[in-house]
């Protein structure tokens, strides 16, 4: 065995979603023959990757079946997130991925998304941040439980930063946690879109693979703020399968597909598709009409993402400052990894396929 042998092996071993091959991506580093054993390691696109022991038996495959039936390999895994921000002196330089999580009404479970889409990801070896963007309405204190805490300030460079609180492995930040939950946050567009600002230069987000923005449901002021002070990356959408939330999720598409936003789209989730009792977890009950999501993305040609059931427990450890990734429901953390194992592959694709998103420039009459 040789490593010129052991790379003519795995050129024939693919990267399922970016369509070449290990070697030609150069994912392949450090080789090591002894004898009959070989070591190697594979870098992937992102720590979360759900494709990991697929390319494992893969590559394993690939040097028994072309170098040596005798081989015991042994494949080692670390990850260099893929980025489409090349520039770290940018706004929030040391963040590889900004994803908004974006719905075109209230109550369908954005939020819940977003918390659980953020412990996912963290799951899967990803640093990440959450910024809760929904000035009006924050949940993040609730659903993380750390409703009464304050953030730190630091000094950096000079400058005094917020320091994002940290629960479950995930940043923190929302203005639910700078302000009395009592009082009404009354405040005109303007003031809303300054708070947003604030949240991107002057809190401390350090290094992350994934920053999570839960934006306000609707398209407003606070989303144009957001896309002109940094570039997204993407877009995830969600809705609930009825036509009302359909309707108002063709908006937040049409929105983001207009020529001087143009923000891509990572893909589409549908939430509360269906009601599963726990009595009966094989059984489901439509109860806002029957993939109504899965429709809509097919419509305009979007990744569908997946479905997140209807589960009293998700409610429940929401309310309680313990999300369902962070709980014990087999059931909801299966479909949330489903999902952002799929949004995890597309912004992987997206990286590999499409320039750095601009920032918007809104003119004004």
């Amino acid at each position: 065995m040789t490593e010129a042998a052991i790379l003519s092996a795995l050129s024939n071993v693919q990267e399922p979603d970016l369509g070449k091959d290990l070697v030609t991506l150069n994912m392949v580093k450090d080789i090591v023959i002894d004898g009959n054993h070989v070591s190697f390691t594979i870098v992937l696109t992102t720590p979360a990757c759900p494709m990991k022991d697929m390319m494992s038996r893969a590559s394993e495959n690939a040097v028994k079946l072309l170098v040596n039936k005798e081989a015991i390999v042994t494949v080692n895994f670390t990850s260099n997130t893929t980025s489409n921000r090349k520039d770290s002196k940018l706004i929030l330089g040391g963040v590889k991925n900004i994803i908004a999580v974006v719905s075109g009404k209230g109550g369908v479970g954005k939020s819940t998304l977003a918390a659980n889409l953020a412990l996912a990801l963290s799951e899967g070896g990803a640093s990440v941040g959450l910024m809760d963007a929904d000035i009006y309405g924050p949940s993040v204190p609730i659903m993380f439980g750390v409703r009464g805490e304050r953030p730190m300030m630091k000094d950096v460079n000079g400058k005094g930063m917020i320091m994002p609180l940290n629960k479950y492995g995930i940043k923190l930040m929302s203005i639910g946690l700078l302000v009395d939950e009592k009082n009404a946050v009354v405040w005109r567009g303007p003031m809303a879109s300054s708070a947003i600002r604030q949240f991107v230069t002057d809190v401390d987000w350090g290094e992350l693979d994934y920053l999570i923005i839960d934006m306000p449901p609707g398209t407003g002021d606070i989303h144009l703020t957001l896309m002109q002070t940094v570039p997204v990356t993407g877009v995830v959408i969600v809705t609930t399968p009825q036509s009302v939330a359909l309707a108002d999720a063709k908006k937040g598409i049409a929105m983001f597909g207009q020529a001087q936003i143009n923000v891509p789209i990572i893909g589409l989730v549908e939430n509360m598709a269906y009601f599963t009792p726990a009595e009966l977890p094989e059984n489901k009950y439509y109860l806002f009409g029957k993939e109504g999501g899965k429709r809509l993305a097919d419509e305009y040609d979007l990744p569908f993402l997946g479905q997140i059931p209807l589960v009293q427990s998700i409610r429940e450890g929401g309310d309680e400052g313990v999300p369902a990734m962070v709980g014990n429901d087999t059931v909801s953390q299966k479909a949330f990894r489903y999902v952002t194992a799929t949004a995890v592959r597309n912004i992987a694709m997206r990286n590999a396929s499409m320039p750095q998103t601009k920032l918007v420039e809104v003119v004004t009459a």
